[in-house]
């Protein structure tokens, strides 16, 4: 029987969605495109989950799309990889537009649609041995998975397309400096700092975390005056959350708050 493609674990208010195709170092096929879609619609719906992480069994993230499920549609390529994007992009936008904040756990290699996957979550922990490729036009094929849409807008248009048209590898520092990557962790302890992350924003104001998210999200295609207005529209939403009442609460009192997340 074979196994779980991915595997969706509760830690707390923490959904930790892992990829489980270790011996295909992750890499995408439609089944496994379909499960992460699944699990991150799961995490998207479920108010009890408040944060959530992405990971990789095994040694990789992930690689990619799967080559050996592409080589074998044969001249049906296209057909399939039109199916694989539908799952990929759906996946992609979910996690962008989730209200919860997602980190990736980058544990190893991310290329081409693990690259984009990573690329997509809020926050990117990497491992010291993670690294990070474009890849696509490695084997003939222009980038997806919104790689085209975020990479220009953290590293810029020139230095974007060098990385796609050159396919080099960065590593984990490298990716850091270049604003591809939040932190970078020793392998020994990113297990650890992964889920201490996850637990600190799972813990957190989650409405105004989720607004915080959106606002960044907004300010990238806004006028400055329309991005103020949506940012006096979002705090005073978080005016009338339960959070504000047991932050102010707290803070008056001199002590740590409790979010309860409403």
């Amino acid at each position: 029987m074979n196994e779980e493609p991915l595997i969706a674990e509760r830690d707390g208010a923490v959904a930790v969605l892992t990829l489980n195709r270790p011996q295909a170092f992750n890499a995408l096929d439609l089944r496994l495109g379909e499960a992460l879609l699944d699990a991150l619609i799961e995490c998207d719906e479920d108010e009890r989950v408040r944060a959530v992480v992405l990971t990789g069994a095994g040694r990789a993230f992930c690689a990619g799309g799967d080559i050996r499920a592409m080589a074998a549609a044969t001249d049906r390529a296209a057909a399939f990889l039109k199916k694989l994007t539908v799952f990929l992009h759906a996946a992609v936008a979910t996690i962008v537009r989730m209200p919860k904040p997602v980190i990736a756990a980058v544990n190893g290699p991310a290329a081409g649609a693990g690259f984009s996957l990573a690329l997509a979550a809020d926050l990117v922990l990497a491992s010291e041995r993670a690294s990070f490729t474009v890849a696509y036009t490695s084997i003939g094929l222009a980038p997806d998975g919104s790689s085209t849409f975020v990479l220009p807008r953290l590293v810029g248009s020139k230095r974007a397309f060098d990385l796609i048209a050159s396919n080099r590898v960065l590593a984990a520092e490298e990716a850091r400096a270049l604003g591809l990557v939040t932190d970078v962790c020793p392998e020994a302890e990113f297990p650890a700092r992964a889920r201490e992350a996850a637990h600190r924003l799972g813990a957190g104001p989650t409405q105004a975390l989720a607004r915080a998210k959106r606002l960044v999200l907004l300010g990238q295609g806004e006028t400055l005056e329309t991005q103020m207005e949506h940012e006096r529209r979002a705090i005073a939403e978080c005016g009338r959350t339960e959070d504000f009442t047991t932050g102010i609460r707290s803070f008056l009192e001199k002590r740590r708050a409790a979010f309860a997340g409403r």
